[in-house]
C-alpha cells in the first residue's frame, strides 16, 4: 500500500503541475469540473446509497422509490455542480449564489414527489445540499484563486501546504504517535501525528513564502499556514467521518493507494476557502 501511494504521486503529480502550469485558467476549471463530478459520485455512494440503505432496509414499506429519489438527488448534483465551477471561472459570485438557491429549491421540488413512500427523503435533501456545498463550492475557491494575482503561484503554494502537512502527519504518526486523537472517527490518527502535520506546514510554508512570495507579512503568514494545517486535518476527519457512519474504508479506488478522489482532497476541500479568504482579505 505504501509504494502504491508513492508510485501514484509520481505518476499524478508531474501531470497535475503541468495542467497547473501550462493548462491556463480555462483548462485548469475544466479539470476542477472533472474532479468535482467524480468526488461528486464518491460523496453519493457514501452519503446517500449506503448510508441510507441500512436504515431503509429496515423499514421496508419505505423502499418503493428510494433509487429513483437518489438518482434525481444526484442528476440535480451533476448539473450544478459544474455550473457553480463555471460560475467561478467567471468571477460572477452572483451566479453562484443564485446556483446555491435554485439547487435549494430543486431539491425540496424533489422532495415533494417522494415523501410519501420515502419519507427519509427529507434526509436525502440534507445530504444533498451538504454535498454541493462540501463538494463543488469550495472547489470553486480554487478557481477563483487560480483567476487572481499570481494565481499560479497560489495554487502551487496551498496544494505544498496541504501536501507536505498530510504527509507529515501521516510518517510523524506512523513513528512517534501513541495518543490517539479522534479513535472513534480515525482510530489511526495521533496528537502526535496532528502537531508533526502542523509543524510541517509551518515549515514549508516559510520556505516557500521567502521563496516566491517575498512580499507577505510575517504574522499573517504564520497564522495562514496554522490555519491551513488546522482547517486541512479537520477535513481530513470530516470525510472520515462520513466513511465511519456508511461503514466503508474508502471513498473509491479510481488513485491505487490512496483510495478515491474524495480521500485525496479532503482535506484540500477545507483549505481552499481559507486560503481563498485570506488571499483575497488579509494579504492585502
Amino acid at each position: 500500500m505504501h509504494f502504491k501511494r508513492w508510485i501514484t504521486v509520481s505518476v499524478a503529480l508531474p501531470l497535475v503541475v503541468l495542467l497547473i502550469y501550462k493548462g491556463g485558467s480555462i483548462l485548469f476549471a475544466i479539470f476542477i469540473c472533472m474532479v468535482c463530478i467524480l468526488a461528486l459520485v464518491e460523496y453519493f455512494r457514501i452519503a446517500l446509497l449506503q448510508a441510507q440503505s441500512s436504515k431503509l432496509k429496515a423499514q421496508s414499506k419505505e423502499l418503493k422509490g428510494k433509487n429513483l429519489s437518489a438518482f434525481s438527488f444526484q442528476l440535480s448534483a451533476f448539473i450544478i455542480g459544474p455550473m457553480i465551477i463555471w460560475a467561478a471561472y467567471r468571477n460572477s459570485f452572483d451566479i453562484i449564489l443564485g446556483l446555491i438557491i435554485l439547487n435549494f429549491i430543486l431539491s425540496g421540488l424533489i422532495s415533494l414527489r417522494y415523501f410519501k413512500t420515502n419519507p427519509l427523503v427529507v434526509e436525502m435533501v440534507a445530504r444533498h445540499i451538504l454535498g454541493i456545498i462540501y463538494i463543488p463550492l469550495f472547489l470553486s475557491c480554487l478557481v477563483l484563486i487560480r483567476n487572481d494575482t499570481y494565481g499560479i503561484v497560489w495554487i502551487f503554494f496551498l496544494l505544498t501546504l496541504v501536501f507536505v502537512g498530510d504527509t507529515g502527519a501521516f510518517y510523524v504518526g506512523r513513528v512517534f504517535g501513541q495518543h490517539k486523537l479522534c479513535p472513534a472517527i480515525s482510530p489511526g490518527k495521533t496528537i502526535e501525528g496532528a502537531i508533526g502535520g502542523l509543524a510541517a506546514t509551518l515549515g514549508a510554508g516559510l520556505i516557500f513564502m521567502n521563496c516566491f512570495l517575498k512580499s507577505l507579512p510575517l504574522g499573517p503568514s504564520i497564522l495562514f499556514f496554522l490555519s491551513i494545517g488546522v482547517v486541512g486535518q479537520v477535513g481530513d476527519l470530516f470525510e472520515s467521518e462520513l466513511k465511519r457512519y456508511a461503514d466503508m474504508k474508502d471513498s473509491g479506488s479510481i488513485l491505487p493507494g490512496h483510495g478515491g478522489i474524495l480521500d485525496r482532497i479532503d482535506a484540500l476541500l477545507f483549505a481552499a476557502p481559507v486560503a481563498y479568504f485570506f488571499k483575497g482579505y488579509i494579504f492585502l
